[in-house]
């Protein structure tokens, strides 16, 4: 491993998105670990947030083109599973009694954590097209 001046900043940012995914992951559980899993989709993120903090992990310490290409994958992967997310947190908050008023957005499914989600795919996509 080289030493940390000589690392891109793409390279310091798949870092970032590969750790921040670990923090990302633990609230995605317990958040739906405390909802049951009552829909199959809540496992998505909770599978798919490991397995993007390991493989960008590795890829900031390991240049493999195979990973960057895997990472790339999961990362449009992981937008696409944080929309269903968004949508379905959305969804969750308007079903509530009282529909979209501020309260339920206060007590109902974080709107926010999906786009979090999103987010973070997006910051790790941006790592990978401006190499």
């Amino acid at each position: 491993m080289q030493h940390w001046h000589y690392w891109t900043l793409d390279r310091m940012v798949i870092l970032f998105v590969g750790i921040a995914f670990i923090a990302i992951g633990a609230q995605v559980t317990l958040s739906h670990y405390r909802q049951n899993f009552h829909h199959k989709s809540m496992w998505l993120p909770v599978i798919s947030a490991p397995l993007f903090s390991l493989t960008g992990i590795v890829l900031a310490l390991v240049r493999v083109e195979w990973l960057f290409l895997l990472f790339t994958a999961l990362m449009w992967l992981g937008v696409v599973i944080g929309s269903v997310g968004f949508y379905f947190h959305f969804h969750g908050v308007g079903v509530r009694v009282g529909g979209f008023k501020m309260r339920n957005f206060l007590v109902g499914p974080p709107v926010i954590l999906p786009v979090l989600f999103i987010a973070m795919c997006a910051l790790g996509l941006l790592a990978m097209y401006w190499r």
